[in-house]
């Protein structure tokens, strides 16, 4: 009787018991994945989101970084499950599915959408041979690199800029097959494997974290060396995930919670993507380090058989995206660049957001067309037989005659644009004419009537809204006023001097509101700055410290009339930059704005291809501004001086 109750006992025991990890398939059972083409569609939609609105999703190039770790958990997979199969790994295959699966997509791109740039603005072309030549060669990130990150890369964007990250994917499809053999035949122990891996990943987080330099970020950025971690991470999951023994994907707690830490990262993924700036040191200090790891941590919760996460990213429109979200990336950024420039709308105004929203259903029919037939057909067949395929059609029917056609004519513009590409764009001529001519000139010190003006000194900030009784507030000629600024009075040079004939410019190209005080104290020093002063810098980096504003202000004393220049660009700085130029030019009754944003919210097509600096239309409308801009304020403090005076 005893016996048999402790029978019961035991078999309600083993009824409750949780089953063991093996039950739960902690390691590769071989066969589809799912679950991964859900990844890469969210990828891909972060870094579109972020492409077309930075202001929204500063975070959204994270997802390049999903892909970094992605590429290395499956790759590594495929590697672990070919070496037990066949007890080899055949590299030559290996790398021939890779070509059949990246070539073919990607020159179809190169010959469409540079004869259509050619067609669209020669700006366009601007560095055409060399994104070309990285583009073919996987080596993007290296070339642009070795170009040097220069100010007037800005004036004109690259049209296969988003190709960076694919020349480190492609460079790790080349070189990681080759030492992962050798890690084989040196460490017979996983776990020293993985050490190795890890201790890989972790330089390479440590490198990105110290070559850091806010000044210069494409380094670290485009680095092979310096922004692998993520692919690191990759690596490490696939040894855990293949390995025979018994790993953490095994433990108990990952077991039980695994889902639960999926949950928990995608929601801090979509968090940074909402929060996180990429121009931000904490992104290259942490930010994409940490999204490497929490990319893990979500891949190894998909992982687990019946995943929920899983079940969500083998929808049907999520893995329609998922299967075609290299053509995707591809194709999303030169067709935002193009119709940008065809169709010009400012920035998060609806026309915006209609055009931008139409960019991408261009992009799902061509990538549709492209993944069908162009990258399936010959990632079956291979590039032998689809040609010879091809070539048959064209001697046999009418429309691939046609198609053929239409190619050869593709290949033949894309070579005259290669051909005829400008090595500078517009703007950039415009910007190094307007300098050559300032260097050139005589200095220009102040007439007498702007030099009636006591020194510059302190200003109280008890005092800041007061009024000087010094202040000449009569309109000033235009002989009377110096402009001081960056690229963006550089480039306006042309509808400055016609609106304001006589105009004192002192610009220059990659100026900064920190470089301002410097300039503004070596203009006084010389006597070159005028009764009525125009301001305009952060074009290309914004308001980083409103001090540098102040400093500037107090620096041109309060007998001066003081006109701030707000900014307008794609960038995600301009709204709260231009918050702080409104808040501070309210602080001081001589300082006012100039509202150039709104002018160009309303007018988008004043501007060069870049949608930053002002065409020859855009210069004169600059101009006129300011102008008027100079005696609303004089109107305004004339008005502000009588109420003053005659108030007891």
């Amino acid at each position: 009787m005893k016996q048999t109750k402790q029978t019961k006992q035991t078999k309600q025991t083993k009824q409750v018991r949780k089953p063991s990890a093996r039950q739960y398939l902690a390691h590769d059972p071989g066969g589809y994945i799912p679950g991964l083409d859900g990844l890469r569609a969210f990828a891909v939609c972060l870094v579109i989101l972020y492409h077309i609105s930075p202001a929204v999703f500063p975070g959204g190039f994270l997802g390049v970084d999903i892909f970094f770790v992605l590429s290395g958990f499956l790759i590594t997979t495929l590697l672990v499950r070919e070496l037990r199969q066949n007890s080899r790994i055949d590299l030559q295959n290996f790398w021939k599915r890779r070509i059949r699966r990246l070539l073919p997509a990607l020159v179809f791109l190169v010959i469409t959408v540079v004869p259509l740039a050619l067609l669209t603005n020669k700006d366009l072309l601007v560095g055409i041979a060399r994104q070309v030549l990285g583009a073919l060669t996987f080596s993007t990130n290296w070339l642009e690199i070795a170009h040097g990150s220069s100010y007037f890369d800005s004036t004109t964007p690259l049209l296969f800029k988003n190709f960076w990250s694919l020349a480190i994917e492609e460079q790790f499809y080349v070189l990681w097959p080759l030492f992962f053999l050798l890690l084989l035949a040196i460490f017979r122990n996983p776990r020293h494997r993985l050490l190795v891996v890890a201790s890989l990943g972790i330089a390479s987080m440590i490198a990105m974290a110290v070559l850091y330099n806010p000044a210069q970020p494409t380094r670290v950025y485009y680095g092979t060396d310096t922004h692998i971690f993520g692919i690191s991470c990759g690596i490490i999951l696939a040894f855990l995930w293949t390995g025979k023994s018994s790993t953490v994907l095994s433990h108990p707690h990952w077991v039980q919670n695994g889902k639960y830490y999926g949950y928990g990262a995608l929601a801090l993924l979509c968090g940074a993507a909402l929060l996180l700036p990429g121009d931000s040191a904490f992104a290259f200090r942490g930010g994409m380090q940490i999204t490497a790891l929490l990319v893990s941590a979500l891949l190894a919760s998909l992982l687990q058989p019946q995943s929920w996460l899983a079940k969500v990213g083998e929808l049907r429109p999520i893995k329609w995206l998922g299967t075609r979200s290299y053509a995707v990336y591809l194709w999303h950024w030169p067709i935002l660049v193009i119709s940008g420039v065809l169709f010009p709308a400012a920035v998060s105004s609806s026309a915006y957001w209609i055009r931008s929203l139409l960019a991408v259903v261009v992009t799902g029919i061509i990538c549709e067309f492209s993944y069908r037939y162009i990258e399936n057909p010959v990632r079956t067949n291979g590039i032998r037989t689809s040609c010879r395929a091809a070539y048959k059609a064209v001697l046999t029917y009418l429309y691939p005659k046609i198609i053929a056609f239409v190619i050869i004519i593709l290949l033949v513009m894309t070579g005259v644009a290669l051909g005829v590409a400008p090595e500078k764009s517009q703007t950039q001529l415009a910007i190094e004419k307007a300098e050559r001519e300032a260097a050139a000139a005589p200095k220009q010190s102040a007439p007498e009537s702007a030099l009636d003006i006591p020194p510059a000194r302190p200003v109280e900030k008890t005092g800041m809204n007061k009024l000087s009784p010094q202040l000449n507030t009569s309109p000033p000629a235009p002989e009377e006023v110096t402009a001081i600024g960056d690229s963006m009075f550089s480039a306006a040079k042309t509808g400055l001097d016609y609106a304001l004939p006589g105009i004192n410019l002192l610009a220059k190209s990659n100026r900064q509101w920190k470089d301002a005080p410097q300039v503004v104290a070596e203009g006084l020093k010389a006597g070159e700055i005028r009764r009525a002063v125009v301001i305009s810098f952060g074009t290309n980096a914004g308001v980083t410290d409103p001090q540098y504003i102040h400093q500037v202000i107090q620096q041109l004393g309060p007998e001066r009339m003081i006109l701030l220049v707000n900014l307008y660009s794609p960038s995600d700085f301009i709204d709260s930059s231009n918050k702080a130029l409104a808040d501070i030019a309210q602080q001081y009754a001589n300082v006012s704005l100039v509202d150039w944003h709104k002018v160009v919210y309303e007018n988008p097509d004043l501007l060069q291809v870049d949608a930053t600096h002002p065409s020859i239309a855009g210069a004169n409308a600059l101009g006129n501004l300011i102008k008027e801009s100079l005696a609303h304020q004089a109107a305004e403090l004339a008005a502000l001086q009588n109420k003053t005076v005659s108030t007891p």
